[in-house]
């Protein structure tokens, strides 16, 4: 079983949990690539590709210029700690006892648009690089283009290494599009999070991020191997709900 992820656009850099363990990321010349064309563009550039505030282009410029290919301690952090975005909120990663992260590493991707397919012990640098990032540099007309092949490729060896071929996608529809699902041929199973309103179910994204991470650590937790298990997940409130549900698409309501 692999469970896949999106990453975080707030991070923490000191943040720590159970383990200090780490690995390195999978596609470093990849990154070091992205970031040495991103070290080119102006502020307005950047908020233009990025269609961010003129203020947050400033403070992404900053980020971009402290980003340095060479890996220290001091600038990097493991991935599974660094993120601190909702999703991430509802891991709550810095409570998971060492066995658990252990797991997580051998069964947790994180897509990402810089690093491309992140493991949770990836010692990596605070960045802000969205998949869909209008992006076009060389031969390549976006960041989908550029990752596509390769993110489908390690995924592939990250499936057959977990001794499934089961896909438990908690990814945005964002991220996860960076994937060739068809050439996966695995079992994807896509959890959706719904909220009760005004007689009827509806996404409200800030829960859904949370929920997802929330699943993602039910499933760490239990070390859970089959689809069937996962309607057990009742955090948060949550539990699952038949009526709406469909094959490969179990939704838990609350």
């Amino acid at each position: 079983m692999l469970i896949l992820l999106s990453p975080s656009k707030t991070h923490d850099l000191h943040a720590g949990g159970s383990t200090t363990d780490y690995s390195m990321p999978l596609f470093p010349k990849e990154a070091a690539t992205l970031m040495k064309y991103l070290k080119k563009m102006k502020v307005g550039q950047l908020e233009e590709v990025m269609k961010i505030s003129p203020k947050l282009a400033w403070q992404v410029q900053e980020r971009i210029a402290l980003w340095q290919p060479e890996f220290t301690f001091a600038n990097t952090n493991q991935a599974l700690y660094l993120f601190k975005g909702e999703v991430y909120h509802g891991l709550d990663a810095a409570t998971l006892p060492v066995e658990v992260v252990e797991y997580a590493q051998r069964h947790l991707r994180i897509l990402s648009g810089l690093y491309g397919v992140i493991r949770p012990l990836d010692r990596i640098q605070p960045h802000r690089l969205e998949m869909e990032t209008a992006l076009r540099f060389g031969k390549y007309e976006s960041l989908y283009h550029f990752w596509r092949e390769k993110i489908t490729r390690q995924i592939l060896v990250d499936l057959k290494e977990s001794g499934s071929k089961l896909l438990i996608n908690l990814a945005s529809q964002e991220y996860s599009s960076a994937l060739e699902m068809k050439k996966l041929k695995a079992k994807i199973v896509a959890p959706q999070f719904l909220e009760s309103r005004n007689d009827s179910f509806q996404m409200i994204t800030v829960y859904a991020k949370k929920a997802r991470g929330m699943m993602a650590r039910f499933i760490l937790e239990y070390q859970i191997s089959c689809e069937e298990d996962l309607m057990g997940f009742d955090s948060g409130g949550y539990c699952f709900n038949a009526n709406l549900s469909k094959p490969g698409v179990p939704v838990f309501t609350r």
